[in-house]
């Protein structure tokens, strides 16, 4: 386990899983708030941690309904306090993600651009692969500058499945709206 991921670990209080339509998430928290959700199977999943497996937590119960309402198209943001637990690079890079609108994407290297370090690319890559928020802190908006499907720790058909899901949310939206 990384030294993100074991400091991570140690800072969570509690923990649940949440059956998906794209498989189990493991949901975490600090006392600061949200810090985890990954998908089984995912990469730079942790190992089990120690936290007490608490469905009943007020956060995690939020959390998880509100994943729910994204995953039946009934929303497209989450309103929920995140303790980002990672470098400063890292933080960084997930803020980003944080600021690109649902159904939308942008690439690595405008990611690095907007950082300020243009040619920070493949570091850029890293971070976005150790998000450790999956959904919430949208990682699988971030494609190839040629808007080819580029990694995804949760894996390549999942981000396929979440950016469905998200386009399918917004027509949805503007359909009603259409006709309201």
């Amino acid at each position: 386990m990384s030294t993100t991921l074991t400091t991570l670990a140690a800072a969570c209080t509690a923990q649940t899983t949440l059956a998906t339509p794209l498989g189990k998430l493991l949901l975490a928290r600090t006392e600061r708030g949200l810090a985890g959700a990954w998908f089984e199977g995912q990469k730079h999943h942790p190992a089990p941690f120690t936290a007490v497996r608490r469905p009943d937590d007020a956060l995690l119960g939020r959390a998880a309904d509100q994943l729910l309402a994204y995953f039946a198209g009934e929303r497209d943001d989450f309103d929920l306090p995140l303790d980002l637990l990672g470098t400063d690079f890292q933080r960084a890079v997930w803020q980003q993600l944080l600021a690109i609108p649902s159904a939308g994407t942008t690439s690595y290297g405008a990611i690095a651009k907007a950082l300020g370090s243009p040619s920070a690319v493949r570091a850029v890559g890293g971070a976005v692969g150790r998000n450790p928020l999956s959904v919430i802190v949208p990682c699988h908006r971030v494609v190839g500058t040629d808007g080819s499907m580029t990694g995804y720790a949760g894996g390549v058909d999942r981000k396929r499945a979440l950016l469905a899901l998200e386009r399918a949310t917004a027509l949805a939206q503007t359909r009603a709206q259409a006709h309201a």
